[in-house]
């Protein structure tokens, strides 16, 4: 993670209300919980492994075994089960 110096960033009245709280040290911000992204939305992996998931759904619809889809995906039995029973 990179470091960015307050004086950089932030108005002069702010940095020395930090300052009041810490000085010289480090300070995490954290994401405002309304604006974060949900894990693989912003690399949009999360939309890829749906799809995946989608297909696998189909395939066995239209009579593909567990055991196939399992190799054919590269996934576990289990985890193809777990695809299959939960939308």
């Amino acid at each position: 993670m990179k470091y960015i110096n307050a004086r950089d960033l932030l108005p002069d009245g702010l940095v020395k209300e930090l300052q009041r709280y810490i000085q010289g040290g480090y300070v995490y911000v954290p994401t405002d919980r309304a604006r974060q992204k949900r894990w693989g939305e912003a690399s949009g992996y999360r939309e890829e492994l749906q799809k995946r998931n989608d297909r696998i759904r189909e395939e066995y619809r239209n009579g593909a075994s567990v055991d196939s889809l399992a190799e054919e995906y590269f996934l576990s039995v289990h985890a193809v089960r777990k695809i299959l029973y939960t939308k």
